[in-house]
């Protein structure tokens, strides 16, 4: 939505419906005051939008919906500061600020034909979701797509019913798993997001395969090493830095790694491209 007022001042948008994903988790559902301003906003996967609650401050919120979703989008947001705060008390009906969409984006449109992987941990399922659906919602456009999804424990998993619709489905494969199960409820798959590989190794030509990754830092270093092993190029290996941001126009300078702005030529990047940016896994 290529606007001044858009980049640098927020346009009003209106909080359209609220959905309780966990305990600290919201998605938001918004559409612009404006009218004709809804049928313009179109964001690709991994694109963020600047969020601003009015009185409060402005945050960095990666878009949770897919480019296939018009007319509004989606924001997921977990309660972790000032900002997001304030958001978890607004209801339906109240209005914030946005600006963007801002920056690069998965490359799903790029590969078609492609076997894809996404792997998510965290938090990252939320920008991941955008990529991924919009897969799903082109699926005859890509080969085989696979989904490895982890988390910290059941209580945090995201999205539960879209996760079970994956499962069923014949034509993608969902693995999910959580690190610890205190309570004895989960019936899965225990251990890190690394511990689903071993599923889909025989399964995968990694010639013909690219991989859209986004969660912790400390989740990269291990998922990182495991591709290299199935024999996947750096140069289709993408990951997203967008924990970094703040500002999402390269002038506040918080999210400077080498010679890179994450906002701005970011948030997502190649394995290759990282690896000349030490600071960008810290």
């Amino acid at each position: 939505m290529a606007h001044d007022k858009g980049y640098i001042a927020p346009h009003e948008a209106k909080i359209i419906k609220i959905r309780q994903l966990t305990e600290t988790t919201k998605l938001f559902e918004l559409k612009f005051v404006e009218e004709h301003l809804n049928p313009l906003f179109q964001n690709d996967p991994g694109q963020f939008v600047e969020l601003s609650v009015y009185g409060i401050g402005e945050v960095p919120i990666s878009i949770t919906s897919p480019p296939t979703k018009r007319g509004s989008f989606e924001l997921g947001i977990r309660n972790v500061g000032n900002v997001t705060n304030a958001m978890h008390k607004l209801k339906k009906g109240d209005i914030v600020g946005i600006r963007g969409p801002f920056g690069n984006h998965f490359p799903v449109e790029e590969y078609k034909g492609k076997d894809l992987l996404f792997v998510t941990g965290g938090l990252g399922y939320l920008p991941l979701r955008s990529a991924f659906r919009y897969a799903i919602h082109n699926r005859d456009d890509y080969g085989q797509i696979f989904i490895l999804y982890g988390d910290r424990c059941p209580a945090d998993v995201l999205f539960p019913e879209e996760n079970d619709e994956y499962e069923k489905r014949e034509d993608i494969e969902f693995l999910s798993t959580v690190d610890r199960d205190d309570l004895m409820c989960w019936g899965g798959n225990i251990g890190v997001v690394t511990s689903l590989f071993p599923t889909i190794a025989d399964k995968l030509d990694p010639k013909n395969t690219v991989a859209m990754i986004c969660g912790p830092p400390i989740m990269y270093k291990f998922v990182n090493i495991e591709l290299e092993k199935l024999g996947l190029d750096s140069d289709h290996i993408f990951l997203s830095l967008e924990r970094k941001m703040k500002c999402g126009v390269g002038k506040c300078c918080h999210c400077g790694i080498g010679d890179k702005f994450v906002c701005l030529d970011g948030p997502v990047f190649t394995l290759r491209q990282i690896r000349t940016l030490p600071e960008a896994l810290m």
